[in-house]
């Protein structure tokens, strides 16, 4: 299962979060510098109001969503690359995860300390960047070094890596994350190879008040944390307030449900996170629905429908004939399997087909 490491200066709410987000006490929260020590780790449910009409249509009251890994990871403090704070465990930990989400105050409170001082979003998130591009950067001479010695035996692999290795630390040294180097297709796959810490996707959290959660906009660092990420990072931010999710958390979906009516929010912030860290994580979910159960299953966009069939077995891969395919608006337009299939939505998929997110099937094997 693919993980989201939740990532953040000590004292913004990371654990708070975290614990909003698995509907646990697992992760401690304190107005202290590194409460949390230990990464924390758990299995979220993602949020899909389409189960819930799938399980309408095949007439099942038993719902199983997706699901994706949260690791809150440790608070990190400049001088993190030199081994400063618990440095060196953060960045052994952030190694770990396959796409990070950063957690960023934009709220003010006397009563919380900030470590930095004041409140200045921006420069919490450049704080952070820059302590993994400096951990990169020693990374990617050390891997330099040795495919610069290679090449000298004109082995053509290491002299390619070397070439594309030079542009990585020249890159790194003008204070530029990894995913935001342009390089050639062929060179895609080897700068995954080097497991640089900021080629990982990433995603901000901005932590706000709960005040500014109708209208999160007027509040001046959210539109510096938006501006800066889409400008500087490429990257989406989302926006939620750690203290009412804790409190959601504890409520049943009713009348969590009406608080956020009441706050003048349609959606849980929490929400709009897990399906933006699922989608950032390169996921899709198709479905199954029939009288047992409705199911949300994971698959990385781009797999073909054997690699879909192999998610819920490798039976199925391994013995797979064709997949009976329909998508899920189609399914919903039709209102029922049968009227759908006498619609002439449902279609016979082969080897090559690459599943698409909302596709709703059925798989035919050889057992």
């Amino acid at each position: 299962m693919l993980r989201a490491g939740i990532v953040g200066l000590p004292n913004v709410g990371k654990s708070t979060l975290f614990n909003a987000l698995t509907r646990t006490r697992k992760a401690e929260a304190a107005n202290y510098p590194f409460c949390t020590i230990e990464p924390n780790v758990g299995v979220v449910e993602v949020p899909d109001e389409r189960l819930n009409t799938l399980s309408k249509i095949a007439k099942t009251s038993v719902i199983i969503p997706a699901a994706i890994e949260f690791v809150d990871i440790a608070g990190l403090v400049a001088g993190a690359s030199k081994g400063e704070g618990l440095g060196n465990k953060f960045l052994a930990h952030i190694r770990e995860v396959d796409a990070i989400v950063q957690v960023v105050r934009c709220f003010e409170d006397s009563d919380v300390v900030h470590t930095m001082g004041d409140v200045h979003p921006v420069r919490d998130i450049e704080t952070i960047i820059t302590e993994l591009v400096l951990a990169d950067l020693q990374s990617a001479e050390t891997q330099l070094d040795r495919m610069s010695k290679k090449a000298k035996g004109n082995d053509k692999d290491a002299i390619a890596h070397t070439e594309l290795l030079t542009k990585v630390v020249t890159h790194l040294n003008e204070g530029k994350p990894a995913n935001l180097l342009e390089v050639k297709d062929e060179d895609v796959v080897r700068l995954k190879s080097y497991f640089l810490l900021t080629n990982k996707p990433i995603l901000y959290a901005c932590n706000v008040a709960e005040g500014d959660l109708a209208d999160p906009d007027a509040n001046p660092h959210v539109q510096a944390v938006r501006t800066y990420a889409r400008e500087q990072h490429q990257a989406k931010t989302c926006v939620i307030c750690s203290k009412i999710e804790a409190e959601l958390g504890e409520l049943p979906p009713e009348e969590a449900a009406e608080y956020l009516k009441s706050l003048g929010v349609a959606d849980s912030g929490v929400s709009q996170l897990i399906r933006t860290s699922y989608e950032l994580l390169g996921l899709a979910s198709y479905f199954t629905a029939g009288e047992k159960e409705a199911r949300a299953w994971t698959f990385t966009r781009g797999m073909t429908a054997p690699q879909c069939a192999g998610v819920i077995h490798t039976d199925f891969e391994k013995g797979f004939i064709k997949a009976e395919v329909v998508s899920y608006d189609d399914l919903v337009k039709a209102g029922s399997v049968a009227a759908a299939r006498e619609a002439g939505r449902y279609r016979l998929e082969g080897r090559d087909y690459l599943f698409q997110d909302g596709d709703v099937a059925l798989f035919r094997f050889n057992n």
